[in-house]
């Protein structure tokens, strides 16, 4: 049976606990680390003006580790036992959104930083989902679930601008473990463009 069905049948059982989710993380074993990719343009980066910060996300504990999250049930988290992620969950979407940023346009300048000068604007983020959930023993296939909740701040006088949750799903029917991160790109890439787009009107 599957890793990821296996996992499901365990955090069904009335005897699931601790161990169960100690079991699929393997927490001491060498993993396979796996990045992502920020949203790009067909052609230029459009012009634009201003200085845009892009401030870590915030996020819950689960997320909060470079292990790339199950939630079999959605009060139960644990982590895939073949793969991690390059860097915290919450570090990887900064940089991503500061890449997907610079290759879409739309700012003069954009970065993680003030670096010494008064920026425009501030992009404030929460990653609310970012996991692989089990459809269902039966039906045997996964969801990928991204959701980030954003927040504009104008810094002249620290007033929100606006504010909006994105979210993507991908279907996969494997659980090969480079299929799921591939899913997992394939989302972010339009909740990243989502974002750009929204922010830079």
């Amino acid at each position: 049976m599957r890793w990821i069905a296996t996992a499901l049948v365990i955090a069904l059982s009335p005897l699931s606990g601790c161990g169960a989710i100690s079991s699929i993380s393997k927490s001491g074993a060498e993993l396979d680390s796996y990045t992502l990719t920020p949203a790009r343009s067909a052609g230029s980066p459009r012009g634009g003006t201003g200085h845009l910060i892009v401030e870590l996300p915030s996020s819950a504990g689960a997320l909060a580790t470079d292990r790339i999250l199950i939630k079999p049930v959605p009060y139960q988290a644990q982590y895939l036992p073949e793969g991690r992620w390059s860097e915290p969950a919450p570090a990887l979407l900064q940089t991503l959104l500061v890449a997907s940023f610079q290759n879409l346009g739309g700012f003069e300048l954009v970065g993680r930083t003030a670096n010494g000068l008064n920026p425009d604007y501030t992009l404030m983020t929460e990653l609310q989902d970012f996991q692989i959930e089990p459809v269902g023993a039966e039906q045997g296939g996964f969801v990928i679930r991204i959701g980030m909740m954003a927040t504009l701040i104008r810094e002249s006088d620290r007033q929100i601008v606006t504010s909006r949750r994105f979210s993507a799903t991908e279907t996969v029917a494997s659980d090969d473990t480079r299929t799921l991160v591939g899913a997992f790109d394939s989302a972010l890439q339009r909740v990243l463009a989502e974002i750009v787009g929204w922010t830079v009107r």
